[in-house]
This record gives C-alpha cells, structure tokens and sequence, in this order.
C-alpha cells in the first residue's frame, strides 16, 4: 500500500530526462542548483555541505536519494520535475494505477501541487537558468479509499481509534516499481514507450550509485558504522553487514508505516549469475499506524534476508542455456580516502 521512498526511483530518472530537454541552455546533472520558496510552508535551500562545492546539485541529490534513501533529496527531486509531469510521464510511460502525489513534508494535497521557484547558477551565482513556480492543475484520481488498521496517531500526536487513511498518499504497484528498474537497467527489453530518454553519462551514474556503497563514497560522507554496507541492500542484509565481494545490489528500497520494500537487480560477476527480485512485506503486529512501533528488526528484515538468500542460492545452482553478459554494470566505484578527517554524518532524515 505504502511504496515509502521507492518513489526516489521513477524521480531520479525523470530529473536526468528532464536535464537532458535542459541542455541548449547549459544545464547538466551537475550544475549548482537552489530553491526559493513561494507558498506557504515551502523550504528554501541554498547550500548543501554534504557536497564537494557546498552547493546543491540534481547529481547530489540523486546520490543521496540512492545511497541511503535519505528524503529531502526526494522532495527537491518533486519540486524539480513538478507533480504534473511526473504523474503525466508515469502515466504515458503505462503505469496507470500509478501516482506520485506527496512530499515527505507533511504537506496538505494543494501544498503538494505546488514546487519551488528553482535557479540554476553560473560559477559566479548569477543565475543561468529559472524555472518558475509549478503548479499541478490536472486532476487526480482519489477515488479507491485506501484505509489499514485498527487504530493510528494524527498529526497531534494523538491515537485516533480508526484506520489510517492512504487514500491520498502516493501508490506505486510493484509490478510498476519493478517494470520501472528494469527500463533503465535494460532498456531495450521495455516497449520504447517505457524507455526514459537518459544518455550513456545517465546510465553509468545511475549504475553505479544503485550499487555503491556508503564506505566506498567521500560526498557525502555517512557514518558507515550506522550506514553499513548493507545497509539498504534488505536481501543480503544480515548481521554481519557485509556484502559479498564480487556481488552487487542495483536496487531502491523503502520503509515506511511497517511496510518494507526493496526492488534489486543482483549481478555475482564471479559465478556469472544474474536476476531481478522485488518484494514487500508489511509488519505491523499492533495494528497501530504512525506509532513508530513496528515489526522491522524482528520480523521484516529477517524475512527479506532469508528470501533474498533462498533466491539466491537458487539462482546459484540454476543450470543456465546462456551465460550472461554483465559487463555494462562492471563499474567503476568511488574510493573513500582513508585521511580524510571530516567528521562523518550521522544524523540524517531518511
């Protein structure tokens, strides 16, 4: 019911197809970018120290979004594309029970319409390119009530004894959120309709960043004591934290309201092995919504774990007609350096 921050994906390729419409006027991934505000309860940003430069950048955001799955990139990412085109792509791209229609803000629906005011720089911070407010005047299809549980807390903090209501959140099917991985990891097994329209530049940072690890990144730099390695890699995300050498996750996950979601590509290079495999499960044993009490260390990581590794060991003994050829996902990773001595991120939103 809750795809949480899976909805990162569908954004980050839509940002890096708009970027590319962009081009004529001198704008890449990595262009210092900020946001003005212009209705009410819009959050400015004018830096990023997270950052090489200390300013934003759409290729910040999209690394951050990956990485960890941290939020407020994912909101920026909204702002950037504009709720109207995002809802249109998905729905010309096929995905019609689709929608993506909230920021993690806890904005009201007319709020959630509207984005930013956006202005890219040039080296000197005189603006390059403006992109004026958005506003989303289509209408939305609430009409399927989506209501779970048995009671939840409101805004005030208070325990409401009804089901908490979905019926204006954001909905990605998984069929969808698996559909939409597969159009970019291999573009050319999706009707053309589906493709996004990314260049090879798009590719290669979209690879490697569904793939890298926190211990393998300098900007940002993250604790990867509490942002280990597999950290946001739910099917072999086990006691140890460790990843096995020669596989890689390509992969979004989310975890939001007791639903657990992670839609993966693995490649294991050394025993040429391949597959995709997406999954939710929904853990929640009190009934209550938004009490931050749920079932995850107990029963949604393990579960996914153990799937992940059932999978796994199946695809390992799986007798293949042909070997795969996953050299287009052999990427070159970042490198942290070992003397750096900036303090590491610890408190992050995601």
């Amino acid at each position: 019911i809750n795809p949480a921050s899976t909805v990162n994906l569908p954004l980050a390729f839509m940002a890096l197809e708009k970027l590319n419409s962009l081009q004529k006027k001198g704008i890449d991934m990595h262009t210092p970018v900020v946001f003005d505000s212009s209705y009410v309860e819009q959050q400015p940003l004018y830096a990023d120290a997270s950052s090489t430069t200390g300013l934003p950048s759409m290729a910040h955001f999209i690394k951050r979004a990956l990485l960890i799955s941290e939020n407020d990139p994912y909101n920026r990412l909204y702002q950037f594309v504009g709720q109207k085109e995002v809802n249109r792509n998905l729905h010309r791209k096929g995905y019609k029970d689709s929608r993506i229609v909230r920021q993690f803000m806890g904005f009201t629906t007319e709020q959630n319409r509207r984005s930013n005011p956006i202005r890219f720089l040039n080296e000197d911070g005189s603006t390059r390119y403006y992109q004026p407010p958005l506003h989303n005047t289509d209408s939305i299809d609430f009409s399927q009530v989506i209501k779970l549980g048995k009671a939840h807390y409101d805004s005030r903090d208070t325990l409401v004894h009804a089901p908490f209501d979905f019926t204006l959140h954001n909905k990605l099917p998984l069929a969808d959120l698996q559909q939409l991985l597969q159009s970019v990891m291999f573009p050319a097994s999706v009707p053309k309709k589906q493709r996004f329209n990314l260049t090879k530049d798009d590719y290669d940072f979209l690879y490697r960043y569904l793939s890298q690890y926190p211990s393998e990144t300098p900007y940002p730099k993250y604790d990867t004591t509490l942002f280990y390695d597999s950290y946001v890699k739910f099917f072999f995300r086990d006691k140890s934290h460790r990843m096995p050498e020669h596989v890689r996750v390509f992969n979004k996950v989310g975890w939001s309201y007791g639903f657990l979601t992670d839609v993966s590509y693995v490649a294991d290079f050394k025993n040429q092995v391949e597959y995709m495999l997406t999954a939710t499960v929904y853990v929640n044993s009190d009934e209550i919504l938004n009490d931050g009490k749920y079932d995850y260390d107990t029963v949604g990581y393990p579960f996914l774990y153990h799937l992940g590794q059932i999978i796994y060991q199946h695809e390992l003994k799986r007798d293949r007609k042909f070997k795969p050829n996953l050299s287009a996902f052999q990427v070159k990773y970042e490198k942290r350096d070992k003397k750096d001595t900036r303090p590491a991120l610890s408190e992050v939103d995601n």
